[in-house]
Parts: structure tokens; C-alpha cells; sequence
């Protein structure tokens, strides 16, 4: 032991035994037979209140049909706003609505949630942007946890542009940089719906507007991942395993001449005063699915592929 260590160990040792003198001292004089056995303060059970005493967490009760009540905790250091705004937030609502729905982990009834302990909420504006918090999800068989740590970002659209020119055909990326993975990222235009009114098209139109300058035509905009089992909610969700975000899938296609090419390659867009630093890239479709690890990209290759090889696009 270091004799910092055994310094901090005394320094406790000395406070301890004076806090023990004091709390004699005190009852004694209140006539309490042990400085232990002071009055406590009763803990406050919490139904559908939140906790405001000092020094306790926030504490919120929700009730699930079938599945009893749960708890959902602030994590300490959480304002009583952030702690409202992350529980009232569509994100919050949605993932709830997803655990009881038809493929959804509760509804079996093999599994309970305990409880949710609320770590982070960023705001875009006036709106929960991204929501991070922690599941206690029993499996009532084993009597074991399942892994519950979520980043929530909810419903997000990407366009998959195919221009043909000179018998050639290209299709438009973005490049950025991603702090999450350290790196810049060729990727196809993309981006997180705005509102919970739930225009997946319109969005798409947008971000394509935001991103590439191109405006496209919404009656040409073909929904590829709708035409997915609808088992499957007619979306794709790329990291499962840690988020929430679930993505629509868009087709564009068009035929531009050789000076458009020219002009969308390198071209530098994006929204600059939210801190969008975007590249123009026109790669040869053919080419494509070697030239980016953008999962939107490969998964928008392989369902245009397939529903064109079954003959479900339109002409």
C-alpha cells in the first residue's frame, strides 16, 4: 500500500471516528439510545410521480398491458426536464410500442421488463434527437438478463440515385466525416425524419435536396424496402443488436446528360451552418458495391437487384 493510500485510509479513519462523536454527542442530548438508530426518512414509492427530493433519483411508473407496472429511473446528474422530455419523446414511446407489438419481445410472455434507467438524452431544437438508456429485460425461463443497452435514433430515410448517361449507369454518393467511426464515409443520401408525422418520401426528397442539390420527382421515387415480407415491418434495421434506427429504402432513377455527371462530381453541399461538410461522388453502378462500406448502400444494391431480377419495379 502506497502511503497515499494509507494517508486517505487514516484521513477516513479520523473523520469517521469524529462523525461518530458528533452523532453520540447529539443523541444523547435528544435521548435516542444510538447515534444508529436516528429517525430515517421513509422512501416514497412512485406511481406515475416523479421523484423531487434531494439527493434521491428521479423515479417514474409505467404500466404495460399484460405486463405490470416497471420503473424508469433518471441517471444521477439528469434534470426533472431532461428526465419528462426523454419519457414523453416519440422515440421512448415507439420503442415501448415495439416491445408489445406483434413480433414484439414482451408479447410471448416469456419476458418482463423491470426497469429502465434513462443515461442520456441530445436535443436537435425543440426535439429528442438521440436517447440512450439501459433495459433490465428478465427471461423469466432462466431467470436471466438479456442484453439491454439501446441508443435510440428512431426512423431514418436513404435514396439509392441511378442516373443513366451515354449508355452508362452511375450512382451518387456522399462523402463525409462520421466521428462514430473516425473516418469519412462514401454513403448514400441520407437522413433522420425530422418529425413523427412519418413522410418517409418527402424526407428522402429533402435530404437528397440538402445533400446532393439534385431535386427529384416524387412520382419516381420507388419504396424498396416495402416490398419486403410485410413480417418485416417494411423497413431494415442496420445494428440491431445496439439501435434502434430503422431505415427506408428509396429508388431514383433518371436519365441525365454527361454535363450533369460532370458537375455532381466533387461538388462540395450540405446544411454548413449545422456542421454538414459534404462531397458529390458519382461512382459506375457496376462499380458500386466495391467502392463503399455504407450498409444502406450494399442492402439498397441487393434489394434493387432482387426486385428487379423478379420483375417488381416499374418500368
Amino acid at each position: 500500500m502506497t502511503s497515499s493510500a494509507l494517508f486517505s485510509g487514516y484521513t477516513t479513519t479520523r473523520f469517521l471516528s469524529s462523525r461518530y462523536h458528533s452523532l453520540l454527542a447529539v443523541s444523547n442530548k435528544l435521548r435516542f439510545p444510538s447515534p444508529f438508530l436516528l429517525p430515517t426518512r421513509t422512501r416514497r414509492r412512485f406511481c406515475t410521480k416523479m421523484s423531487a427530493q434531494e439527493g434521491s433519483p428521479l423515479i417514474h411508473t409505467i404500466s404495460l398491458p399484460g405486463q405490470g407496472g416497471f420503473q424508469v429511473i433518471a441517471v444521477p446528474g439528469m434534470s426533472d426536464s431532461e428526465f419528462r422530455t426523454a419519457i414523453g419523446s416519440s422515440l421512448f414511446k415507439q420503442w415501448l410500442k415495439n416491445m408489445q407489438g406483434v413480433k414484439g419481445i414482451l408479447t410471448p410472455g416469456d419476458m418482463s421488463l423491470k426497469q429502465v434507467l434513462i443515461q442520456g438524452v441530445d436535443m436537435f431544437g425543440k426535439r429528442v434527437g438521440f436517447l440512450k438508456f439501459k433495459a433490465d429485460i428478465l427471461d423469466k425461463e432462466t431467470g436471466k438478463k438479456i442484453p439491454g443497452i439501446v441508443f435510440s435514433r428512431g426512423p431514418a430515410v436513404a435514396v439509392l440515385i441511378l442516373l443513366e448517361s451515354e449508355g452508362e449507369t452511375y450512382a451518387v454518393l456522399t462523402e463525409q466525416a462520421r466521428v462514430p467511426v473516425g473516418k469519412f464515409i462514401l454513403e448514400l443520401p441520407a437522413g433522420m425524419l425530422d418529425d413523427d408525422n412519418g413522410d418517409f418520401i418527402g424526407t428522402a426528397v429533402r435530404e437528397v435536396e440538402e445533400e446532393i442539390g439534385m431535386h427529384l420527382n416524387l412520382d419516381d421515387m420507388v419504396n424498396l424496402t416495402a416490398l419486403l415480407d410485410p413480417s418485416t415491418g417494411g423497413r431494415v434495421f442496420p445494428s440491431p443488436g445496439g439501435c434502434d434506427e430503422e431505415i427506408s429504402l428509396f429508388l431514383y432513377r433518371s436519365r441525365v446528360d454527361s454535363e450533369t455527371i460532370s458537375k455532381l462530381q466533387g461538388k462540395e453541399t450540405g446544411l454548413r451552418e449545422h456542421g454538414e461538410l459534404i462531397k458529390v461522388h458519382v461512382v459506375p453502378y457496376d462499380k458500386l458495391w466495391r467502392a463503399t462500406a455504407d450498409a444502406k448502400a450494399l442492402t439498397a444494391i441487393a434489394l434493387y437487384e432482387m426486385a428487379r431480377r423478379e420483375g417488381l419495379l416499374p418500368p
